[in-house]
């Protein structure tokens, strides 16, 4: 090859092929996982991941897109001759013309991931590269060591991002330590809530039903975040759930305080009394400074689990952070109880 052609040969083809795998694997990692590690929980990436189009055929488009680089790799490292340039071409122009489309969707969902721009954009440089390595008959080297290095480097795309993903948890500690409580077989739920909140309650109303049919198979834990700033009733709330857990109605007083408008103190007690508590009982569990410091703890655990608003439910190892539908609330809760067969 004259020099011209290649360094046009590594620009447009070796580096986009091998940093268009390591994006890949690292997006399939992130697709694979109950929760994202590479991706920013929430950020694009964690949002288009979430959309119907990631996914093709029930396979994860990462996957597409690693099997589409190991091919365009393999011709790019090892394959000479024209039928390998064609094919190139051909290969190279699919993907571009896939990955050009995905990069408008992008811009039709006003929603970015990082990640698949630069997939994306590998493609269309990998296209541009093909063409150029046609028309100048590039290929290749022959000899051994050229072809042993790049395939090393392939496979170190690949392996590198698999090997972080097992080794590294996303699972917040607060969250690790219920799932180390619960029972073996069964799926903890954490639920973050504020029951002022009006997503909360949306997402309550759709989750409670779930709740219920597979109230044999969970452990249901609900922790108490009142938005007291802008949720003025939110406090006198959280105490009365905080206090019906306590004298054993918790499930029922969650239910009922997310049906309620009245959440001030009066209503709260109107709601205990209705759930056949003990007035006296409920009343010194309210004035207890514990059920404060219990409401304190929880609001940090929440912080702690790097959360950004609510609700934010786990279950299992799978974070859904905003309000939710029936859904996305019933899938999850199916991939969490498969992960635990």
């Amino acid at each position: 090859m004259r020099k011209t052609s290649s360094l046009a040969y590594v620009l447009l083809l070796v580096l986009p092929v091998l940093v268009g795998l390591t994006v890949s694997a690292l997006l399939l990692v992130d697709y694979l996982r109950p929760a994202p590690l590479f991706c920013e929980s929430g950020g694009g990436c964690d949002r288009i991941r979430q959309t119907d189009y990631s996914s093709f055929l029930g396979v994860p488009l990462p996957a597409f897109g690693l099997l589409g680089y190991l091919a365009l790799g393999a011709l790019t490292f090892f394959l000479r001759g024209p039928v390998a340039r064609r094919v190139e071409v051909g290969l190279a122009g699919l993907s571009g013309l896939i990955g050009a489309a995905l990069l408008l969707l992008q811009v039709k969902l006003a929603t970015f991931c990082p990640y698949c721009t630069i997939v994306d954009t590998c493609s269309l440089l990998v296209f541009a590269g093909s063409l150029l390595r046609l028309r100048h008959e590039s290929d290749p080297p022959a000899t051994l060591v050229p072809r042993l290095l790049g395939g090393a480097a392939m496979a170190g795309a690949v392996a590198v991002p698999f090997l972080i993903g097992r080794s590294v948890s996303t699972v917040p500690p607060v969250i690790a330590a219920e799932i180390d409580k619960t029972p073996e077989g069964k799926v903890t739920v954490v639920d973050f809530v504020d029951f002022e909140c009006p997503f909360c309650r949306i997402t309550h109303e759709a989750f409670g039903p779930i709740l219920a049919s597979h109230a044999s198979q969970i452990r249901l834990v609900r922790k108490q975040v009142p938005l007291t700033r802008i949720h003025p009733n939110a406090l006198d709330a959280a105490r009365a759930a905080c206090c019906g857990e306590q004298l054993g109605k918790g499930e029922e007083m969650a239910n009922a305080l997310f049906q309620t408008e009245d959440l001030t103190p009066a209503g709260c007690e109107k709601l205990a009394l209705s759930l056949g508590l003990d007035l006296g009982a409920y009343r010194s569990c309210i004035g207890d400074p514990k059920v404060d410091e219990r409401i304190q703890k929880e609001t940090a655990e929440f912080r702690a689990s790097k959360s950004r608003g609510l609700p934010t439910i786990f279950i299992g190892e799978h974070k859904l952070e905003g309000m939710q539908g029936a859904a996305e609330l019933e899938s999850t809760m199916a991939r969490a109880i498969a992960d635990q067969s």
